[in-house]
């Protein structure tokens, strides 16, 4: 991990956030489709997709969001839950448990463990609220990627599922 990720202050998120959050989304959109992967977001900038900028305040007013700085400049955003988003086939879990419905980072400080210090953030406020499960979803097309960066940050994978064309991934992390 780069030294740099010591900079990072993790806050809570804000109304305040929706442009920077927003330009972190587009930004993903456009490194995603640079790379072939046209799949999993599409190729439209969120903020053009409809309902995209209203579900970015949603999170900033109705989820618990946090904010990665670096130099007081957002580089990084996660989104937590009580449970999975009512538009995806995931049931809850059946006990307690904290759910990440979003996490993105600055593109331009990809590879300096961002997501990584997000992740564990979530993993302590989690513990912190006495709960002992953290589960998140993603994308599981392409090579797998995303699927073994959640891997490699504690999570198990648990079930895949099929929302409409887009193959996707449960994955849980216990907490002690």
């Amino acid at each position: 991990m780069n030294d740099t990720t010591h900079e990072l202050r993790i806050r809570p998120g804000v109304p305040a956030d929706a442009p920077a959050v927003l330009d972190m989304l587009d930004a993903a959109v456009a490194w995603m489709n640079a790379r072939g992967n046209t799949e999993q977001w599409g190729t439209t900038p969120y903020s053009q997709k409809p309902g995209g900028a209203a579900r970015v305040d949603r999170y900033l007013t109705e989820n618990t969001p946090y904010v990665a700085e670096s130099a007081g400049v957002p580089v990084g955003a996660m989104v937590l839950d009580s449970g999975p988003s009512p538009q995806m086939p995931i049931a809850p879990a059946g006990e307690p448990e904290r759910y990440v419905r979003l996490l993105v980072s600055d593109r331009r400080h990809a590879g300096l463990g961002i997501g990584a210090a997000l992740l564990a953030h979530a993993a302590e406020e989690t513990r912190r609220a006495g709960v002992g499960l953290l589960r998140v979803d993603c994308w599981a097309g392409g090579g797998g990627e995303l699927v073994a960066f959640y891997e490699r940050n504690g999570f198990t994978r648990t079930e895949p599922f099929l929302s409409d064309d887009w193959p996707g991934q449960v994955l849980a992390r216990r907490l002690g």
